[in-house]
């Protein structure tokens, strides 16, 4: 390892020990003392059917960052999911067509526990947007890029909700 090697490795153990100082830690850190185990709990989650096409991507990638390491657990909670899509021309031509068109996925989530009354543990919003051209495309080609902009969208909205249950684990102990 070079110079360049060992600096930036001391620099990275230095920023690791100044934010270990004053609080933090990795969500996905195995269970300490004071810790509960965050990646088994999001393993236990059972991501409940989404309706459609956009939704069945949305849960892919939800279940992929949920069993992320642990693969599927014994279920404790189930995560009920809605996933909506707007349009919104943005770019419009003089022939008032749209050139550019926004496309914003919302999905609103409930996380329950596994027990009698089904106790909501949990609910959210998140929220991300993209975009897609719609001049000087064939209908395939522009069909294929809708596709790749709803998955685009569907992966972001999975990061955000993982990450707010990670971080719901990550406060409240759960208990086996």
């Amino acid at each position: 390892m070079g110079r360049r090697g060992l600096a930036r490795s001391g620099l990275g153990a230095l920023g690791v020990a100044l934010l270990s100082g004053c609080g933090w830690s990795p969500v996905y850190r195995a269970a300490g003392p004071a810790s509960p185990d965050v990646a088994a709990a999001l393993a236990a989650v059972n991501v409940r059917l989404i309706p459609e096409r956009s939704g069945q991507l949305l849960r892919n990638a939800l279940q992929e960052r949920l069993e992320r390491g642990y693969g599927a657990a014994a279920p404790r909670y189930d995560l009920t999911t809605s996933f909506a899509l707007a349009e919104e021309g943005v770019a419009i031509a003089r022939d008032s067509t749209s050139t550019r068109i926004r496309i914003t996925g919302t999905a609103v989530f409930t996380l329950q526990a596994h027990d009698a009354g089904q106790s909501t543990l949990l609910s959210g919003t998140a929220r991300s947007l993209d975009g897609l051209n719609a001049i000087g495309q064939e209908f395939f080609s522009q069909d294929l890029e809708r596709e790749a902009v709803t998955r685009r969208i569907a992966e972001a909205l999975a990061d955000q909700i993982a990450l707010q249950i990670a971080a719901y684990f990550h406060r409240t102990p759960q208990t086996a």
